[in-house]
Parts: structure tokens; sequence; C-alpha cells
């Protein structure tokens, strides 16, 4: 049998009055989504439980089997993993932003999609100015990413004990986005060296030749580092030992491909792939349809509709959804039918509301379909027939053990 898996993330929401009193979901043309809704299963999970961060580190793993009470430990370190980056006992890894900060206010915690080449180069004097003056223990190394998404690494020693532990508490930029930051810098064990970094990086960022550039180019400021998601590296059992099926990861995001590499799945390189609103859904379908020739199951994983969410942009998300119905859903349900028996689940990871423009925990619709599968009483995939079904999952990550039942 094959199996497909879609996380169109951030996808769930809430009704609009631009929308007439419908959510994104609803107001889409999803043509392929609504026809596999009405041949499967609908119903609603929870991957968010109440007590940990409504994030994509915590959502993807919930959604993907893994009880995060048991397995998170921080968002940095799956990120860590996705770049090969191996943390031993007294490591530690936290997610780096550049982002935009003007009168105490995040004004875009991506500084205007900054682009991989110039964050590498503010990460390159802040290595010097900063990490390079730590007068240990250990050692610190800002490495960079993609865009905004970069890591700091620390290094530490036998003799010493690291300066955070699991009570170091840090909040994400994207859900601050035109909020006040004032409350939200880190707190608990080594959140003073965080913060000192973070309110030192505003003033070495201002005058460098990189942000110069970007102001004559009409871009915004990438005017501090924010340092938040610190963990250690986790220790998951693989997917293929969890449930018997070996798969593998197509995603333009750091987080989702280090969640692959933990759970021992190759990632596909997508060219295109951008983990925004321009990128090539085309080709992420075209990929995991030839990767079904050689995996028993491909995860297809799409950022554009949380992107959209996060810049309050109900209609870039319902675009984002049509496309991902037209280019990704639609082919690769084909693809799968031709193959043989089958399965493909739909589901994204957390709400991501465009009114709020940050995640948020709450139930996800998902619908299951396949060659051997009853229809439920749905007709259409959204947050309101979800609900009808009367079928739900309070613990998300009992969703693997419906899709593979």
């Amino acid at each position: 049998m094959k199996y497909a898996i879609i996380i169109p993330d951030g996808c769930a929401d809430e009704p609009l009055k631009a929308l007439q009193g419908r959510t994104p979901l609803q107001a889409a043309q999803l043509p392929a989504m609504d026809a596999l809704a009405a041949a499967g299963q609908v119903g609603l999970s929870n991957n968010t439980p109440a007590h940990l961060p409504a994030g994509s580190e915590v959502a993807n793993l919930s959604l993907l089997g893994y009880d995060p009470d048991q397995y998170f430990t921080g968002r940095a370190p799956l990120e860590a993993a996705a770049q090969g980056i191996s943390l031993g006992p007294h490591d530690w890894a936290i997610r780096c932003n550049l982002v935009t900060i003007a009168e105490q206010v995040m004004v875009d915690f991506t500084a205007d999609h900054i682009s991989t080449a110039e964050a590498t180069e503010l990460l390159a004097v802040a290595q010097s100015e900063l990490a390079a003056a730590w007068p240990g223990p250990g050692t610190f190394r800002f490495i960079p990413g993609v865009s905004y998404r970069n890591l700091l690494i620390y290094r530490g020693t036998d003799a010493d004990p690291p300066p955070f532990s699991q009570e170091t508490r840090t909040t994400a930029p994207h859900d601050l986005t035109d909020l006040a930051i004032n409350d939200d810098f880190p707190r608990g064990p080594g959140s003073w060296l965080l913060q000192q970094w973070m309110d030192a990086s505003g003033e070495l960022f201002r005058d460098l030749p990189v942000n110069q550039r970007r102001r004559q180019q009409g871009h915004r400021d990438a005017t501090h580092l924010w340092l938040w998601g610190l963990g250690r590296t986790p220790q998951l059992p693989s997917f293929h030992s969890r449930f018997g099926v070996q798969g593998a990861m197509i995603t333009a995001v750091d987080l989702l491909r280090g969640i692959a590499a933990l759970v021992g799945w190759p990632r596909i390189e997508v060219p295109g792939a951008t983990g925004y609103l321009d990128t090539d859904y085309a080709a992420k379908g075209a990929h995991a349809i030839a990767a079904l020739e050689s995996h028993d199951l491909i995860c297809v994983h799409i950022e554009a509709p949380d992107e959209a969410s996060h810049e309050g942009r109900h209609d870039a998300k319902i675009s984002a959804l049509e496309e991902i119905d037209r280019h990704i859903v639609a082919p690769l349900h084909r693809a799968l039918a031709d193959h043989g028996p089958y399965r493909i689940l739909v589901s994204p990871d957390h709400p991501t509301p465009c009114s709020t423009k940050k995640h948020s925990h709450g139930m996800v619709p998902f619908l299951i379909a396949g060659s051997d599968l009853p229809a439920d009483a749905a007709s259409r995939y959204d947050e309101v027939s979800a609900a009808e079904t009367g079928l739900r999952l309070e613990e998300g990550w009992d969703l693997m053990d419906l899709f593979f039942k």
C-alpha cells in the first residue's frame, strides 16, 4: 500500500467578517480536497496540548504520531538536525531570527524576508562581536540557515554546567507580530545572556553596510537578533519502528527537515520550494509523485498558508490553499490510485488565524481517504464539516494510528 500525508501548515482558521463569516477553508475552491472528504473520513484533532507552545514544533511532532510530552525538547534542536548538526550531552541549540523591531514593537519577524546572503553577513558580525567575546565556559557559534531562520549553537564542557535549562523560557517572534515586546524577552536560567545579545544587536546592526543597502532598496532593516526555542536534541524512535512504513519528506522549512532526519526519513529537495507564498506548488506535487516509485509514504509540507496568516492576508491564504488543492492534492491522489491500494491524509499542524496573525491552540480538521475506507457523512473539507462528523482526537498523536489502522 502507498501512503501520502499533506500538511498545509496553519490552514485552520476562524470565521472572518471579510469572508461573510466563513473561514479561508470554507471560502476557497477546493474540489480535490472536497472530493476526498466526501469519499473518506473527516474529523478534528488537537495537536497542541494547552501546556505546550502552540507552535509547529509541537504540532508537527503530534501530527506525525509523537507525543510531545514525551519527545518535545525545543524547536531549535529540530532545526539543527536539519543541518546535520549533532548536539552532545552538554550542547544546546537556540533559534535565531533576524527581525525588525521599532519602538519596542515587533514590526516584522522575518526582517522583510531578508536574503540568506544578507543574513550570513549579519551573523558573521554577531559571531565576531558577541559570540567570540564570550569568556566561557563553552563556546557559541552563529549558524546561517535560510533567510531570517538561523541558529545559535552552544557547545558545553564536562567540567561546567550549561547556562541554560529546561526552565529557560522564550517567545516565538511570529507570535508577537505588531505587538509590544517588553514582556516577552527570555526568562529563566541563562536568559540574561540571550537578552543581552538581543539588545546589543540593535546597536551592532544599525549602521552596517547590509542595512544601509536595504534602506536604499526600500527594504526594512534587520534591526535585531531574536533568540528563542532553545533545547537539546530529542531521542525519537524511527517512524518505521513505530508504524512499519518508510517515508520521505518534502518541505522547504528546516523544522520539518529536522523532524524528518530524526525519525529516519530522507529529505527530497525541490527546486523552487521557498517556504513562502511564491513556492513552486507544481514542483512539489511532481516530486511527490516521483517519490512514490521508491517510497511507501511521501509527506508534503507546505508553509504558505501559515505565512499568509502571519501577514493577516486571508486572500493570500485562500490562494495558497487553492494552489495546494490543484497542484499537490489532486495529482498526488491520482498517482496514488494508479499504484493500487492507498491512503491519503490532509491535515494542518495547528490553527493560525488571520485575525491574530499567530499560532493558536485548538482543534484542526483532518481528512483520511483511501481505496479501503468507507465514507462518512462529510461532503466538504473545512472546520465546520469536520466538527459535524463527531470524530474527535483529543490527543493528536493518535491520528497516525487511525491513518494506518
